[in-house]
C-alpha cells in the first residue's frame, strides 16, 4: 500500500518562506499526478498545486507566483516551495497521489503537515 509522508511545515512570519516535501513509498512515476492540498479550520480542502507525470502544473489563483511545485522521480518526492507567505496560507497541507489502474482512479493522502503564518 502506497504511503505518503509530508514534512517541512512550521510556524513562520508573513513574508517568509517554507518548503514542504512529500516522500512516497513507491515510484511516483507510476502515479498520474501528485498534488498539494490544504484545509484551513472551518473550510473545505482545496487544491493548492498539482503536477502531472508529464510535468504539467496548475496552481490555485491565490498562490500563483508565490508557490512552486516540483518533483524528483529519482527520490520519489514532491516538493512545494512557498514564498511570500501570508496569514491566509495558514492550513494543514496534504500531499496527494492520483493512482489509476485500468479505468479506475483514486487518491492517496498523506497525514498532513501544519503551516502557520503569523502576521
Amino acid at each position: 500500500q502506497v504511503q505518503l509522508v509530508e514534512s517541512g511545515g512550521g510556524l513562520v512570519q508573513a513574508g517568509e518562506s517554507l518548503r514542504l516535501s512529500c516522500a512516497a513509498s513507491e515510484n511516483i512515476s507510476s502515479f498520474n499526478a501528485m498534488g498539494w492540498y490544504r484545509q484551513a479550520p472551518g473550510k473545505q480542502r482545496e487544491l493548492v498545486a498539482r503536477i502531472t507525470n508529464g510535468d504539467s502544473t496548475n496552481y490555485a489563483d491565490s498562490v500563483k507566483g508565490r508557490f512552486t511545485i516540483s518533483r524528483d522521480n529519482a527520490k520519489n518526492t514532491v516538493s512545494l516551495q512557498m514564498n511570500s507567505l501570508k496569514p491566509e496560507d495558514t492550513a494543514v497541507y496534504y500531499c496527494n497521489a492520483e493512482v489509476q489502474k485500468g479505468i479506475v482512479t483514486w487518491g492517496i493522502w498523506g497525514q498532513g503537515t501544519q503551516v502557520t503564518v503569523s502576521s
